[in-house]
């Protein structure tokens, strides 16, 4: 289970300076809410967690999201507060499988496309992996 205060450098921004957040709400459909720390009012940054399963059996599923939502002004009106939201979720056949090991090797490899670059085993915060400046810039 995570903690209730995610303040040791879980989650960093682009430049790698540490963002603490705070669990707000933890719901009995296996979902979790947390804020950052010192936020303004009007600009909420959350980050979400949830699961749901469905079918049965062999058929058994586990949809996991983690979602990371954040409020800022526009820079273009310097007036309106837009909503920026990424987030990365598994669908996992659990019903299926006898461990995490591809799941984990699957999850491995997203991470790696997102965070470096070739053969770099350094992780870029700066958003220049191969990955994530392909989300960003939105090229193919």
């Amino acid at each position: 289970m995570l903690a209730n205060t995610l303040n040791t450098n879980e989650i960093k921004n682009s430049s790698g300076a540490e963002v603490e957040f705070t669990r707000i709400s933890q719901g009995p459909d296996r979902s979790t809410v947390f804020a950052q720390i010192n936020e303004q009012l009007s600009a909420p940054h959350r980050l979400t967690v949830k699961h749901l399963e469905s079918g049965k059996g062999l058929n058994l599923r586990r949809r996991s999201l983690i979602r990371i939502d954040k409020t800022v002004v526009s820079s273009v009106d310097s007036e309106t507060p837009v909503v920026i939201s990424m987030y990365t979720v598994a669908d996992i056949p659990v019903g299926a499988l006898t461990a995490n090991t591809e799941p984990a090797n699957v999850l491995a490899e997203l991470m790696s496309f997102m965070a470096s670059l070739g053969a770099s085993t350094t992780i870029l915060y700066d958003c220049t992996g191969n990955g994530a400046a392909t989300l960003l810039s939105g090229q193919l």
